[in-house]
């Protein structure tokens, strides 16, 4: 197996992800005089963390299919770090959240029940992908349970992402760029996914046996 691309690769990616997203946090905070307003900024720009590493996760098998390169292949290969520092942006991000629901009063009840249920899933399946990247709790829910989560809970994700990101359009239109940018992704994984189908019959073909695949396939999520 070819060498990682990347400088930092397990712990340690997860450990440089988390704490650029500390950082960014940090310096978000700084640069605003008022408290409250410096949540709500940081807010924004966790929510950003995340959005962005969690389309790096949900791409990944798709890009190294399409692109195979040593580069898209290092991102297969550090999928899970990738994902666990997504989950650690977003539990900062839920800090945040309630950090700025201490310091406005006001923000609590401005929310209704439905508002809330979107995020909340989303919350949940987080946690339960978090939890189950480890090789014990991945034993412990046997594998196809395992795929079955994470194949249904990164699909949940990016519709939460798609949903979240549209619904604020009329609010403001630079929300077009992150849901267009999540289309994008959605668009590539299905390719991703038909592109290793055709693969999978090709090889299983008589006269693709013998050949070896053009592609290397990935049958995590």
């Amino acid at each position: 197996m070819p060498a990682s691309t990347f400088r930092f690769q397990g712990w340690s990616l997860f450990s440089l992800l988390a704490a650029l997203v500390l950082l960014m946090t940090a310096l978000t905070l700084a640069l605003h005089p008022d408290l409250t307003e410096g949540v709500r900024s940081a807010i924004r720009a966790t929510a950003r963390s995340s959005f962005a590493l969690f389309l790096l996760a949900f791409t990944a098998s798709a890009f190294a299919v399409l692109v195979p390169s040593p580069l898209s292949r290092s991102l297969v290969r550090e999928r899970r770090f990738i994902g666990l520092a997504f989950a650690f942006s977003h539990l900062v991000h839920a800090v945040l959240i309630y950090s700025y629901g201490q310091l406005n009063p006001e923000f609590w009840p401005g929310r209704t029940t439905v508002g809330n249920i979107p995020g909340s899933v989303g919350y949940v399946f987080i946690l339960l992908l978090a939890l189950t990247s480890f090789k014990s709790t991945a034993r412990l829910i046997g594998g196809k349970a395992w795929k079955r989560l994470h194949v249904s809970g990164m699909w949940v994700l990016v519709a939460i992402f798609a949903y979240s990101n549209f619904k604020r359009i009329p609010m403001s239109a630079w929300y077009v760029l992150p849901f267009g940018l999540t289309c994008a992704a959605i668009a590539i994984r299905l390719v991703g996914k038909l592109a290793q189908a055709n693969a999978r019959r090709r090889s299983s073909s008589p006269s693709g046996r013998a050949a070896a695949p053009l592609v290397a396939t990935d049958h995590s999520n």
